[in-house]
């Protein structure tokens, strides 16, 4: 499903068929300043929805019944990816949000007489915490992996370190030029970030300096020509990173550092908001961070940083182990006898 070629999908020369009404959707979004990001991702699982009409004879979307969008949704539920696996929760929501607003589009501009996904319900997302989150000592086992002997041995570190003192997204860290740095104010900024806004963070002294050290050392053996336009974190090829070869250039960093966890960039993203928490930052403080949008979505990590409930737990709770007071010494000493009672002798 999710690597099937999407070249051949629908008749390019129907003006009601599905796929050139999903272009009119694509580029309406464009216009209305969506992110190529949203745009690329709304046009693969549309193509996968297309796809799967065609097989089943469903060309135009007017054929498009609410049954038919239930089928569907049962489909992507009962299917499997080649290891087996099915998809999650959040995939199958993924792939359902594109359709239903596509087809709310479609019956606003009038291509079809009513909107066959607006009583689909949409598969109740769990709430679920961070599988791992490092510990301090953890965080700097795994930078320590950097192989400081070689040129991207250094960017690399600078790279761990931004994650780490930031918790940016990985999007983020590979849209981030040179000019986004203030090394006086200790800022970055991040720009078009998630829901495509601007925001500027603090970044710390020791990662300010690690990128220091990669601008000075590194980051000119890496530019070639005017590719690089600026961008601040450069491939060896001198091409801004694929943030897909980001996600495991930091996983293998991981790997190596034997900690016993899996992750890549959100796990630093996790870490960086918990330890915050951890060392007593408000909850707005790290929202304005992290980016988000809802305080709801931040307060997640109230429940990943235990330190204090369990500071709290220990020192209230009733069934917790107590001091034990030593038992008090017998007197070695043998007892004066009383000269008023006989010696006991047994007749």
């Amino acid at each position: 499903m999710q690597n099937k070629s999407l070249t051949n999908v629908g008749n390019p020369d129907d003006p009601q068929g599905c796929l050139v009404l999903m272009k009119k959707y694509l580029e309406w979004m464009l216009i209305r300043n969506y992110s190529v990001h949203t745009v690329d991702t709304r046009r693969l699982y549309l193509g996968f929805f297309i796809r799967w009409a065609e097989d089943r004879g469903i060309v135009q979307p007017c054929e498009v019944t609410k049954q038919v969008i239930q089928r569907y949704q049962r489909f992507i539920y009962h299917y499997r990816k080649r290891n087996g696996d099915p998809l999650s929760v959040r995939s199958q929501h993924g792939r359902l949000i594109p359709i239903r607003a596509w087809f709310k589009w479609l019956a606003r501009e009038n291509y079809i007489l009513f909107n066959p996904a607006s009583e689909i319900e949409l598969p109740k997302l769990e709430y679920r915490l961070p599988k791992h989150v490092l510990t301090s000592g953890e965080a700097e086992q795994v930078i320590a992996q950097a192989n400081l002997k070689t040129s991207l041995g250094v960017r690399d570190r600078a790279i761990l370190e931004t994650l780490y003192s930031t918790g940016i997204r990985r999007r983020e860290l590979t849209n981030l030029h040179v000019y986004d740095l203030d090394p006086d104010r200790g800022t970055i900024v991040v720009r078009q970030g998630k829901g495509r806004k601007d925001r500027m963070i603090p970044i710390g002294e020791r990662a300010l300096a690690w990128i220091s050290k990669y601008q000075d050392e590194v980051r000119p053996t890496l530019v070639v020509g005017h590719n690089s336009e600026d961008v601040l974190f450069l491939s060896h090829l001198g091409q801004q990173i694929d943030p897909d070869a980001l996600t495991l250039l930091v996983r293998r960093y991981v790997e190596h550092s034997e900690i016993g966890k899996k992750g890549s960039c959100h796990l630093f993203r996790h870490t960086m908001a918990t330890l915050m928490h951890d060392n007593g930052a408000d909850i707005r403080f790290i929202q304005a961070m992290l980016g988000h949008s809802k305080l709801t979505t931040t307060e997640i990590y109230t429940q990943v940083s235990i330190k204090k409930l369990k500071e709290i737990h220990t020192a209230t709770h009733p069934a917790r182990l107590k001091p034990q007071t030593p038992p008090k010494k017998r007197n070695s000493k043998p007892k004066p006898a009383d000269d008023n009672k006989e010696s006991g002798t047994v007749e």
